[in-house]
């Protein structure tokens, strides 16, 4: 069984969301057990705002699927998506604004989660 990957996602720019879901998509589609975990300015990734961007729209012009359907395909699959409760509040942003299926927890359950696997950070 392959080992279960954590994706700590910090950064709140799009480049980086966009591709810690293509990440987790890719890796859960392999069989592994996958977690995003976003903090701070990382915690707009999370929301559906990620998804309304200029450059949103010309990924998906390329034809490169975009956030929307990236998050589709990692519920689909099983991907654990965490907001930190802590970097929520750092980001000013409230909870009622996570795209759905986030959850809101601290970093011991991304740990827990990720047990011995491996953890990217973007």
């Amino acid at each position: 069984m392959p080992s279960s990957l954590g994706i700590l996602l910090i950064s709140g720019g799009h480049e980086r969301a966009h591709y810690a879901f293509m990440l987790a998509a890719g890796a859960a589609a392999i069989g592994r057990d996958v977690v995003i975990f976003a903090t701070n300015d990382g915690c707009h990734g999370l929301t559906d705002a990620a998804s309304a961007t200029v450059r949103e729209s010309e990924i998906e012009t390329a034809g490169v699927p975009g956030i929307a359907i990236l998050r589709e395909a990692c519920a689909e699959l099983g991907v654990r998506l965490i907001a930190c409760e802590s970097g929520l509040r750092m980001a000013g942003i409230d909870p009622a604004m996570l795209s759905k299926g986030v959850e809101v927890a601290g970093i011991t359950s991304f740990l827990v989660a990720v047990g011995t696997g491996q953890i990217i950070t973007l």
